[in-house]
């Protein structure tokens, strides 16, 4: 099975908190590039109360640890959907015929990483007491990740609607990205609530 894999801590972004981006860096993800991470500041990492959670709507929350997405953990997902085309988990007959030079992960076993990530980057900054998906919205597929590459998720806290007994309506825009390409391998706004 894949590992979460922890990049050297000089080259990476801490993961808990509020992300300042260098002057005119919004410009350059319009076009589908990010400031270099050298030229990202490390953001604070302390927790803060599930209530206070609103004042950072708007705001990058941090990038999660890459996860490889290895051809093990692409056949085990095919296993528990029941998912077995040939393009995720027939890797000779993918090498011949596939687009892609070999198998590829299913698109929604890329989706399905939105909620770990969220509880490394987001969950953990605010400890609620329980967290429950509630949907998902603007779900988009760019790019196949190919078996073996590694992927990490980028989120951006974009609503947080309080729904009253301590609960919130917590949305965040979700940018899986895949290492060393240019488009990410989907985008998705995804919808929980937060329970204090």
């Amino acid at each position: 099975m894949a590992s979460i894999e922890r990049t050297p801590r000089a080259s990476r972004v801490r993961r808990l908190g509020k992300i300042r981006r260098f002057e005119g860096s919004a410009a350059a993800v319009a076009v589908g590039r990010r400031a270099p991470e050298s030229q990202v500041r490390a953001p604070m990492l302390e927790t803060m109360p599930l209530s206070d959670l609103g004042k950072h709507v708007g705001e990058e929350m941090g990038v999660s640890s890459w996860i490889t997405l290895d051809q093990a953990r692409i056949t085990e997902f095919a296993h528990c959907t029941g998912d077995h085309q040939w393009i995720h988990v027939d890797t000779e007959r993918a090498a011949r015929e596939s687009p892609f030079g070999g198998t590829i992960a299913h698109g929604f076993l890329t989706l399905a990483l939105i909620a770990p990530t969220a509880f490394e980057i987001l969950v953990a900054r605010v400890a609620p007491k329980s967290v429950v998906n509630y949907g998902l919205e603007k779900v988009r597929f760019h790019s196949p990740v190919r078996s073996g590459k590694r992927v990490r998720n980028r989120i951006r806290l974009s609503a947080v609607d309080e729904r009253g007994n301590g609960r919130y309506l917590v949305t965040t825009d979700n940018t899986i990205e895949i290492e060393g390409e240019i488009r990410p391998a989907l985008q998705a706004s995804a919808l929980a609530i937060f329970m204090a």
